[in-house]
């Protein structure tokens, strides 16, 4: 079998992959539980060559982002569920379906009109969703919720987001940063009250909830929780490689550098960004 731009060669050689009898035993007994977190590892792979702006590892990543697909689609089709096929109908059908003003008619010919229209659509597609899912017999009489579409596998920062992105257009959200910025210094005070009472689950607990509304001040300032994250994540790489770079040229071993000597190195550092 030869490597083909053909996206069919890639089925083929999962078909061959997961064959029972002919196959390679690692892909034959995986399942969707359990390729779950490939497929996330996967996505952020992408996402760490786009920020590197390497394309031709991009490339890579994109490929190997594409195999997490065809994977769950061959699982899904040996279940008798759907196949690759239905997983590329159904993806065509929703962006011409949400893209009225491309593919039909439609006045939507701004950006606001765009995403009013879109969420329009969702809405509807939404509901016919959970109108087929009734039909499965799933969800029973289950009432849908405003915030059921967020799913709890995303990174919980992004979860945060999105929650509350969805929260706010029901109207429950603040009007200004200053009272998100009132709420942080709320939470901080319950966070060192829980510190005081040395209680672990509560210090968790308490935890999450500044951590929480700092995701609400970050989407309120126009500031993406995720990104700025990973840009300060990035920051501290750099000036700490910086600190260790400058130990090596002078014969220091990091370990037994005092901290303020490396905070000196630190401050150095922070003048290169």
């Amino acid at each position: 079998m030869k490597p083909s731009k053909d996206i069919s060669r890639l089925i083929e050689i999962m078909v061959a992959l997961r064959d029972p009898n002919t196959g390679c035993p690692w892909d034959v007994k995986q399942d969707f539980e359990s390729i779950k977190p490939y497929t996330l590892e996967e996505a952020y792979e992408v996402a760490d060559a786009i920020e590197r702006n390497d394309m031709d590892d991009l490339c890579e990543e994109l490929g190997d982002l594409l195999l997490q697909v065809i994977f769950h689609a061959r699982m899904a089709e040996e279940a008798g569920a759907f196949d690759f096929g239905d997983v590329v109908h159904s993806i065509t059908r929703k962006m011409i379906r949400r893209h009225p003003h491309v593919f039909d008619v439609s006045h939507a010919d701004t950006a606001n009109a765009v995403k009013v229209q879109w969420e329009e659509i969702k809405a509807v597609e939404k509901a016919e969703r959970a109108e087929r899912r009734r039909a499965r017999g799933l969800d029973g009489e289950q009432v849908q919720g405003r915030l059921d579409g967020v799913p709890t596998a995303l990174p919980a920062l992004t979860e945060a987001i999105k929650l509350q992105q969805k929260a706010a257009r029901t109207g429950f959200d603040w009007s200004e940063p200053e009272s998100v910025f009132a709420k942080a210094e709320e939470e901080i005070g319950e966070l060192r009250e829980a510190l005081a009472m040395d209680g672990a689950d509560k210090v968790r607990d308490e935890f999450g909830d500044v951590l929480f509304v700092l995701v609400n001040l970050g989407r309120h300032i126009g500031a993406d929780p995720e990104m700025a994250l990973r840009g300060t994540n990035n920051k501290f790489r750099k000036r700490f490689a910086y600190i260790e770079k400058k130990l090596s040229e002078e014969g220091a071993v990091i370990d037994d550098t005092s901290l303020e000597q490396m905070d000196a190195l630190w401050n150095e550092a922070k003048a290169f960004d």
